[in-house]
């Protein structure tokens, strides 16, 4: 649950209408006390200050804010966005650094197509690229994850999961993609984090209860025939019939839609796992570079990957199931505002995420009819 004097200040904020409640159970909110024990507003300045960090502070670096990666609307950038920008003015911040073609500040393009930034991440003691065994890092395309219900709802930050805390995320954000000149303070970290749990931060007055009030959010019945179809497929249901009843809520399922279910038929097997290849990087529909990485096992093998995006690995160090190509599984509530999707960005609407599942299915023989795609679309457009 948040922090007492965030939810004071929220409640204070928030418009009556959106606090009133709703069928559904009460239940703690997702994010564990400690990783917000810090994460407050001892007054209504803090508020305002916290507001001006975010949207305001450079730092001292290249003109970056938070905001400028995270917007109001979506919590992110989509190529739409970037266009938009891109023709207001070509010198916004956003195309500099990591936004821009080299990482240097030459060129738009990668993120007018694709709204990606280059991440550098470093690599683990026991791995090593084929192609450059010095290195010591790799600098790949990545989507900018949403703010929307991430911070308050979701301890698990950054799509490889290798932010500890949102004062370290920040930090982080702060130093390599703002690439600023005066360290913020402790404070200063504090008080960004506290801004992400107010009400500018949710999907939907849903999301709001949930956080606030600990009413857990249920999965809409649907209007249309198309809906009402579509919520088979995310349900918690163990596997029989013809294998699709449940199949999105394998790896999306718990109050956010975020997490595996007791019926998942592969690693973890059971509830709570938040790593997953959906085969994004194996499919690779952004044609990003393939590379060769080198994992040293402790039993003294090797195991050679190739791969465009090794995802989770790279901070484990580890090629299992969990690790290997593996991303954060997202929230699929606030999905229909939060386009891109993947990673890599490489699905630019809700039916591309559909038609990407087809594919993915379709390897192991599961085929989906264009119906059941359309249907399937169409429910997770009420995920509001």
């Amino acid at each position: 649950m948040i922090a007492r004097h965030s939810l004071v200040l929220a409640l204070w904020l928030m418009p009556l209408s959106v606090v009133a409640t709703e069928p559904g159970t009460a239940t703690p909110a997702a994010v564990p006390a400690e990783s917000a024990a810090e994460e407050f507003f001892e007054n209504p300045y803090d508020y305002l200050l916290g507001r001006h960090l975010f949207e305001r502070e450079t730092f001292g670096g290249n003109g970056r804010t938070c905001l400028t990666c995270h917007s109001r609307e979506t919590g992110t950038v989509s190529p739409q966005d970037a266009r938009r920008r891109y023709a207001r003015n070509p010198r916004d911040p956003l195309f500099l650094a990591d936004g821009s073609d080299d990482g240097m500040g030459h060129g738009a393009t990668r993120m007018l197509d694709s709204a990606t930034v280059l991440a550098r991440i470093s690599l683990p003691a026991n791995v090593s690229l084929a192609d450059d065994p010095a290195a010591r890092s790799v600098v790949l395309p990545r989507g900018i994850p949403s703010t929307l219900n991430t911070p308050a709802l979701e301890p698990v930050l950054m799509q490889d999961g290798r932010q500890p805390d949102l004062i370290a995320q920040a930090r982080g954000a702060i130093s390599d993609h703002a690439q600023a000149r005066r360290a913020p303070k402790k404070r200063e970290l504090e008080l960004i984090a506290a801004f992400q749990h107010t009400p500018t931060f949710f999907s939907s007055p849903t999301m709001l209860r949930y956080a606030f009030a600990g009413v857990e959010p249920r999965l809409p019945a649907g209007r249309t025939q198309e809906e009402i179809r579509g919520r088979r497929f995310f349900v918690d249901a163990p596997l029989g019939g013809d294998f699709k009843s449940g199949i999105c809520a394998h790896c999306h399922s718990g109050p956010m839609l975020n997490e595996t279910n007791e019926f998942v038929p592969f690693p973890p097997f059971q509830r709570g796992g938040r790593f997953q290849s959906a085969g994004v990087s194996e499919l690779n529909a952004a044609g990003n570079p393939v590379r060769e990485y080198r994992f040293q096992n402790p039993d003294g093998t090797t195991t050679v990957v190739t791969s465009p995006d090794p995802g989770r690995a790279l901070i484990t160090g580890t090629t299992d199931f969990n690790s290997l190509n593996a991303f954060r599984t997202p929230s699929l509530w606030g999905a229909p505002r939060t386009a891109p999707y993947f990673h890599d960005n490489s699905a630019r609407t809700l039916e591309d995420v559909v038609a990407h599942y087809a594919r993915f299915f379709g390897t192991f023989g599961l085929v989906l009819s264009e119906q059941e795609q359309r249907d399937m679309a169409a429910y997770l457009k009420l995920l509001k």
